[in-house]
């Protein structure tokens, strides 16, 4: 038998040999038929055995047999990579895959390639499972295979956000509050502010151009089969970059950085219970207005940092993410929208400069890092322990996503039709029960034990 280091080398007659020492004699004549040779053996899956051609019907053949394939996968991994193939594609890379990995500028460790690629966990493996076995589920080009909408998660991303929304109303009255006084501590200095005069109406702008994302981003959720994995990352991401900027205010409160704002502190009640009535009332406020002056909320202190380019950044990243790669001018339009609203923030001096820059940079950078861990499971799986204790949420949210979540979208009709469908069988059940609780009160006595017992006593008679 030919050494398993020369399987690429194997021919059919070779793979028929292999096949008669593991016990498998019987389909030697199909593996010839089907001109199987090494690297087609290591290539096959269970399901390439299960369906046709092959078309294994005895299921213990087909487990035992792939469990075989699997095994010699493993025998011959190292050797692959040491002759500079993929183990997993059996690609061919031309400088080596051990040069690869250990010099290539992807990985950057001193620890050998072994240890940062080949981290296997052998659970039960299935097809595509033998190099990442917990998240091989995905389709060869990363996308995920089997998602569900798991609506319970997206309503507890949904709670997790209003209570961060409501913490941050509350931060920004306590903030408002402390906010230091413009005669002793006059603006900082700032080089944007310094040198752009004070447009009045430009952040009025900058929330209308908010609120243009806002409806775009509906939009696509409306349209797109995956609503519910968006919305819940969505609300994720939000709320923590949103819990972030509340202990941020809290830290270091600035001084007011334009003298066009009226920013005195509210009378506080000596009596404690009436002053924390006053500030919920004033929290309940500012979160009906969802923050924004075109609804009549003006709040002062809240400045590192902005949480009007938060919500810029996160609706359009959402939008750039979740649309086709080549709607080049919806792209665009979102950037430039993006763009002009951070100008806008600047150019009616309520942020300082610093406030706009750190809070495009942490939207962005969580964003990304969210969706690369995402869309690269192996990256989490690596090392889960560490990922659950630094990124709770997303170990909880993400953990039934297994690679990369496909922009995909559905007719109107079809979202609607689905929720007719659904209210059409809850009436349906709901009437089910009625009748047959109705039908059990008006025949109380063909249940009853001493119904049927003084029917035998006048059968008897």
């Amino acid at each position: 038998m030919a050494s398993t280091e020369q399987v690429l080398k194997w021919n059919p007659d070779k793979v028929a040999e292999w096949l008669i020492e593991k016990g498998f004699s019987k389909y030697c004549v199909m593996f010839k038929d089907h001109k199987i040779d090494g690297k087609a053996l290591l290539l096959i899956s269970e399901t390439d055995l299960k369906t046709p051609p092959l078309n294994i019907n005895i299921l213990g053949d087909v487990k035992r047999l792939s469990l075989e394939i699997r095994q010699l996968k493993v025998e011959c991994q190292q050797v692959l990579i040491d002759q500079g193939y993929h183990p997993e594609t059996l690609l061919y890379l031309s400088k080596g895959l051990q040069n690869y990995l250990t010099h290539g500028t992807a990985f950057h460790l001193n620890h050998k390639y072994e240890d940062c690629f080949m981290n296997y966990r052998y659970q039960s493996l299935d097809e595509h499972e033998f190099l990442h076995p917990q998240s091989s589920r995905s389709s060869e080009d990363g996308r995920a295979t089997n998602l569900r909408p798991e609506l319970w998660k997206a309503f507890i991303a949904l709670a997790y956000c209003f209570v961060v929304t409501w913490i941050t109303a509350f931060v920004m009255v306590i903030v408002h509050d402390r906010v230091p006084d413009m005669k002793k501590y006059p603006p900082l200095p700032d080089i944007f502010l310094d040198n752009v005069p004070h447009i009045p109406w430009a952040f009025h702008m900058c929330e209308w151009t908010g609120t243009l994302l806002l409806f775009i981003w509906l939009c696509v959720l409306f349209f797109h089969r995956h609503r519910f994995i968006l919305l819940r990352r969505f609300f994720a991401l939000s709320g923590t970059v949103f819990l972030l900027r509340c202990i941020t205010m809290l830290i270091t409160s600035l001084s007011v950085p334009g003298t066009h704002l009226d920013c005195n502190p509210r009378t506080s009640s000596v009596n404690g219970t009436s002053d924390l009535l006053a500030k919920m009332q004033a929290a309940y406020e500012i979160w009906r207005g969802a923050g924004m002056s075109i609804q009549g909320v003006r709040t002062c202190g809240d400045y590192m940092f902005s949480g009007h380019t938060v919500a810029l950044t996160m609706l359009n990243f959402f939008i750039t993410e979740y649309t086709p790669r080549d709607i080049y001018l919806l792209h665009t339009f979102t950037w430039l929208l993006n763009m002009f609203g951070i100008f806008f923030i600047l150019s009616g001096h309520e942020h300082y400069s610093i406030d706009v820059f750190i809070a495009f940079y942490i939207t962005s950078r969580l964003f990304l890092y969210y969706h690369t861990l995402a869309n690269n499971q192996s990256l989490m799986l690596r090392d889960s322990g560490r990922t659950r204790i630094w990124f709770p949420l997303f170990s909880f949210f993400e953990s039934d996503v297994d690679g990369i979540v496909p922009n995909e979208y559905e007719s109107p009709l079809v979202v609607i039709n689905r929720i007719i469908s659904v209210i059409k069988q809850s009436i349906k059940h709901i009437m089910f029960l009625i009748q047959a609780n109705l039908t059990v009160k008006q025949n109380p006595c063909q249940n009853s034990p001493s119904g049927n017992h003084s029917g035998r006593k006048h059968k008897r008679k």
